[in-house]
């Protein structure tokens, strides 16, 4: 019972930071923002329906582990604290906003990329709390995968941004 409670708090997380970042993303673009390298964007989605969708097939009845338990929560803080600081410039695109510098506070001032770092917990940890560690070592490959690709695309749209003058 407790799996599911878990499981369906992360899925109406999920829905709401979907719908978070589809408002961003059009206030963006109406600012004059333009998004980069959208190709990877669908095969990411996928990816992560698919992690969401078989952690609720093979681990909602599932006893949690305590321990996994609270390092997902802690990476749940962080993830808070990413969307906080980048408020409405935060979206699940790459999106440049021509003129404004980049974000340097918050988790940004230790880390280049804070929400990817949470991101690559988020994808091992919950199934380790679900007891399933095949399934996290497999989703994480597939997630590094995926974010060599996106994080190779957002660097060069944001030093390409510098490069011109846009931000």
């Amino acid at each position: 019972m407790l799996a599911v409670l878990l499981l369906g708090a992360v899925t109406a997380e999920r829905l709401a930071e979907l719908a978070i970042a589809r408002r961003n993303t059009a206030v963006l673009i109406g600012s004059g923002a333009f998004e980069v390298a959208p190709g990877h964007y669908p095969a990411i989605v996928a990816l992560h329906a698919l992690w969401l969708g078989s952690l609720w097939l093979f681990g909602w009845a599932r006893a949690l582990d305590s321990i996994w338990l609270a390092i997902f929560l802690v990476l749940q803080i962080l993830r808070g604290w990413v969307l906080i600081t980048l408020g409405r410039r935060w979206t699940t695109r790459i999106i440049v906003l021509p003129g404004v510098p980049l974000v340097t506070n918050g988790p940004y001032r230790f880390l280049a990329h804070p929400n990817y770092a949470v991101v690559i917990g988020e994808i091992a940890a919950l199934p380790l709390c679900l007891g399933l560690p095949w399934f996290a070592l497999a989703f994480s490959v597939a997630n590094a995968i995926m974010l060599t690709i996106r994080i190779r695309a957002e660097n060069a749209a944001l030093i390409g941004a510098h490069r011109v003058g846009l931000g």
